[in-house]
Order: C-alpha cells, then sequence, then structure tokens
C-alpha cells in the first residue's frame, strides 16, 4: 500500500506570497515533503515557504529551471508538480494513494481536474474547455498538477530547463496512452483571468501553444507571453 509518506510535492514560485500560504496549507500533513523551487521573489514568498517547513530551494529564473531544479532534489520515490496558485480540492489524497498503490501506474503520470475559484459562467466554460483540452488532446497543463513516479521522470528525461511550456513538453514526452485523470479537482485562482479578461488570457495561452506546435523557441513564446501579461 502507497501513502503519501512517500510522496513530495514540488512547486515553482516567483512572487506567489499572495497563493502559496493557502496551497502549503493544504499540502501540509501526510507528505514526505514539500519543496519550493523559487526564481528570484521579492515578496514574501521565501518567509512563507520557510514559515510552512518547506524546503526552499532558489534556482534559476524559468519554470522549466525551476521544476527541473526542484525535481532534482527529491528523494521520495514520487512526486506531485503543481503551481503555486492551485491548491488541491477535496480527495484528492485517496486519488493520489490509489495512483501510486497500483504497479501498472509505475510508468504512467497522473493529472487532477482543472477547476477555477470564481463562479462566474466564464470560468465553467473554461473548464470543461480545458476538459476537453485533456480527454482528445491529451494536454494536460501545469495547473492541474502532476503526479508521477521519479524513476519514470528520469526515465523521460526530467523537466527541460524551458522557460515556458515545460509542462507541454513533457506530457507530450509523456504520451497521451500514459496520462491517467483522477477526478478531485485542483482548484487555481482565478486572479489573472479577471485581471487580463477571460477571452484574452485564453486566447493569448492557445497563442502560445499553436506557436510551439509550430516549432518556435520556448524563449521566443516567453517573451510574446510576457509582453502580453
Amino acid at each position: 500500500m502507497r501513502t503519501l509518506s512517500e510522496l513530495t510535492a514540488v512547486l515553482p514560485t516567483l512572487n506567489a506570497a499572495a497563493t502559496l500560504g493557502q496551497t502549503l496549507e493544504v499540502l501540509a500533513g501526510g507528505l514526505a515533503g514539500v519543496v519550493v523551487a523559487d526564481g528570484g521573489s521579492t515578496d514574501g514568498t521565501a518567509a512563507t515557504a520557510i514559515a510552512a517547513g518547506a524546503h526552499l530551494l532558489i534556482a534559476p529564473r524559468g519554470r522549466g529551471s525551476q521544476i527541473a531544479a526542484g525535481t532534482g532534489v527529491v528523494t521520495t520515490p514520487w512526486m506531485l508538480v503543481l503551481h503555486a496558485d492551485t491548491r488541491p480540492g477535496a480527495g484528492w489524497h485517496d486519488a493520489a494513494e490509489a495512483f501510486m498503490a497500483d504497479p501498472a501506474n509505475a510508468r504512467r503520470a497522473g493529472y487532477f481536474r482543472f477547476a477555477l475559484d470564481d463562479p462566474a459562467p466564464q470560468a465553467r466554460r473554461l473548464e470543461r474547455m480545458v476538459a476537453w483540452r485533456c480527454r482528445w488532446l491529451g494536454l494536460p497543463y501545469g495547473d492541474q498538477g502532476l503526479l508521477i513516479s521519479r524513476d519514470f521522470l528520469a526515465e523521460l528525461g526530467g523537466y527541460r530547463s524551458i522557460p515556458i511550456m515545460e509542462d507541454v513538453d513533457l506530457v507530450r514526452r509523456i504520451g497521451r496512452g500514459r496520462l491517467v485523470a483522477l477526478e478531485p479537482p485542483f482548484i487555481t485562482s482565478a486572479t489573472r483571468w479577471r485581471e487580463q479578461g477571460w477571452w484574452r488570457r485564453s486566447a493569448r495561452n492557445l497563442a502560445c501553444l499553436a506557436l510551439w506546435f509550430a516549432g518556435l523557441p520556448p524563449s521566443r513564446i516567453a517573451r510574446l507571453y510576457a509582453g502580453r501579461r
């Protein structure tokens, strides 16, 4: 029987103090530990991580570089990679333990259901669009969490040190047939959608995905992404 004591959570952060505390509070208890891989925050992110008992790791800025550094120090058999503005929802403990306990999942990865913390109809529409993308294209994103064994991640070559699209890059190497949808929600802050506009932010994210598939280097996509935030 696998338990959460065999699982370490890894979170890349950059000025994430507004949401990190709540995520760490949900993760507290049962896990072997939490690694916060910070890219040089200038707010209270580091203090929040330390106060929560997380292992704070300073890493080269860029989500891929930070996750690569964070997963590189994990010693448990399993890890959960998630964003600092995403908190696991009800039932995730049981789902994670059941996934880890199945020997067939040693060379698979699990991801959770995308949800937003906003009652707006736009949020429900976006959740349905993400569910469609995952079901038919096999493309869960990092804000849904990724549950994966350390050995399988190593076999895949780990996270690549790229500034953006590191989640898409990895799930494409995993392959649609080795991705397993887990029902509990992972609830992401909708702040950026509210601030930037539901349609505008979604269109921007879709454009980044299209550019990645078109072969544009992640560094170029990252510059376009930052310019439109």
